[in-house]
């Protein structure tokens, strides 16, 4: 079973404990103590792997001080495990094993920590295979190491008011992947989608309860953004109602996607038991999703491709390009009343090389394809190419009870170009504003219970939305780009602006005037010249 968020109630924070922003500053300042003596990528594992350590060691050592009234039960592993916390040995507990590296000789720091972190494994089913056993390598500076130990020691998960030590270690969590993605740059891609991104396809899907699927997962931040989502929105016990499946091809991402979902309360197991190609090794062959979430690698060219794969439904996608064979995938994945939102290059709104057009048209005319849009530029910081969002579904029928809009044949096209602000020189981020006015036309497009709620109601506004038939689509030969269809916006009239033909008498008036006067200057000056060189 997915483990589950503690409820119970913490005691107000005590003095000297640090707070989430300190404890952030802590940690980050622990990262530079590696940087550089490694890569970004390599001091990523080392301090999440030892933020994880500390983290199960504070959660059991409060689960601890509650049961220390009953000693007997203190010692009992379910004891634990029934408040999904993990049962952590005692020499792989953060103050033994600190003490022990405080005084351990030069070398042996690093075998400490492998130490610890294999004790942990060995003892939590959940985490089999997934921290990372890296600190005793040849290429670890094991003082710098000490000094990490002696920081991350600064920080602690636990004593935070009524918040419990799950909640605070994730958010530091997802703070670390994402300072983390900004030091990678392009390689970043790989385990990071924008927090705003992730939330604008969660807000559309609303994944209230059933199966989630990411095919090409990260570090998981399409899942927890789903279970945060049905937190806030139904309450935190609710958040179980959804089951969270995915796949990743990078061994370390993979291993930041386990311990994502841990930290966060969910069942590390839905990532699977290794990392694997999906393409090449698909390890949930039959599974159907109701939700499917995906930001998978922009215009992958060193993809596997089987010709023969019955995934292609709708055509052979080229070797050189794997767009469409990433939203084959999916469709594939949907179950038959599931949906998808998908992150993609603007390529393929508009691209007829090597039979992606007509894999294109055969989507829109399968009447998979519910809504396109169009994102603004530098959302992502490690890729400049533009993207958009392909939301896919299989039915657009009304849902009997739900009461949904029929939207069979149709399809809304969002133009957001324009939506988000600078979070600094080079990267935009999308405002809570920008999220709702997005998702809320959708809903009220599909006349969604959310929509109805709020009392709204589909209408085409120039410039942002429209919904546009299949055969509209069809004349247009397939292409998907939403400015295509929605038009300029409509430019509001100033009932005390001038009158368009009196303005154009005066301008023109004002023209020939400037007209006379250039002439009158161009007199002078060659009259001026004249007498300068004696031609006058």
């Amino acid at each position: 079973m997915p483990p589950r968020k503690r409820a119970a109630a913490r005691q107000a924070e005590p003095p000297g404990v640090s707070s989430t922003k300190e404890i952030q500053d802590i940690l980050w300042k622990a990262a530079d103590k590696l940087r550089g003596s490694m890569d970004a990528a390599q001091y990523k594992e080392f301090v999440l792997g030892l933020v994880f350590l500390k983290y199960v060691s504070d959660a059991f050592a409060e689960r601890r001080a509650e049961l220390a009234a009953d000693p007997e039960r203190a010692e009992q592993r379910d004891e634990y495990t029934r408040q999904d916390v993990f049962w952590v040995p005692p020499t792989a507990r953060w103050e033994h094993m600190a003490e022990r590296v405080a005084g351990s000789a030069q070398g042996g720091v690093g075998l400490l920590l492998d130490d610890a972190m294999d004790e942990v494994m060995r003892a939590n089913e959940a985490l089999a295979g997934v921290l990372p056993k890296i600190f005793s390598r040849g290429n670890v500076d094991q003082n710098r190491l000490r000094e990490l130990v002696g920081l991350i020691g600064d920080a602690r998960f636990t004593g935070h008011g009524d918040r419990p030590a799950q909640d605070v270690l994730g958010e530091v969590y997802e703070y670390f992947l994402e300072r983390f993605a900004r030091a990678e740059g392009r390689r970043a891609g790989e385990f990071y989608t924008p927090a705003s991104v992730v939330r604008l396809i969660v807000e559309v899907l609303e994944p209230y309860e059933g199966l989630v699927y990411d095919p090409a997962c990260g570090s998981g931040g399409m899942f927890v953004q789903s279970a945060r989502f049905v937190a806030e929105r139904r309450g935190r016990d609710r958040s179980h109602d959804i089951a969270v499946y995915g796949q990743e091809a990078n061994e370390r991402t993979w291993r930041l996607a386990k311990m994502n979902l841990a930290i966060h309360g969910m069942d590390p197991q839905g990532v699977g038991e290794r990392w694997a190609d999906t393409f090449t090794e698909d390890q949930l062959p039959a599974l159907k999703a109701d939700f499917v979430m995906a930001n998978p690698p922009f215009n992958m060219s060193d993809w596997a491709r089987d010709p023969d794969d019955p995934r292609w439904k709708y055509g052979l996608p080229p070797r050189s390009n794997a767009n469409f064979a990433w939203l084959q995938h999916i469709v594939s994945k949907l179950g038959d009343h599931g949906s998808a939102g998908v992150v993609l290059s603007n390529g393929t709104l508009t691209s007829e090389q090597n039979g992606e057009g007509a894999i294109r048209a055969a989507l829109v005319d399968a009447d998979l394809v519910a809504c396109m849009v169009a994102l603004p530029g530098n959302l992502f910081r490690t890729t400049a190419i533009p993207a958009c969002l392909w939301f896919l579904t299989k039915d657009k029928t009304p849902h009997g009870a739900k009461g949904l809009t029929d939207r069979r044949g149709q399809v809304l096209f969002i133009d957001a170009r324009s939506f988000g602000t600078m979070a600094d020189r080079t990267e935009r981020v999308l405002t809570d504003e920008d999220v709702a006015r997005i998702s809320d036309a959708y809903h009220a497009w599909r006349g969604t219970g959310s929509a109805k709620e709020k009392g709204l109601a589909y209408e085409d506004v120039p410039g942002f939305c429209r919904s546009a038939t299949l055969e509209e689509i069809a004349r247009h030969d397939h292409v998907l780009t939403p400015g295509r269809y929605v038009g300029t916006a409509q430019a509001v009239e100033d009932p005390d602006a001038e009158p368009l033909d009196r303005r154009l008498t005066r301008l023109t008036r004002q023209l020939f005037a400037q007209l006379d006067e250039s002439a009158r200057l161009d007199a002078v000056l060659r009259e001026r010249l004249g007498e300068v060189t004696g031609d006058a």
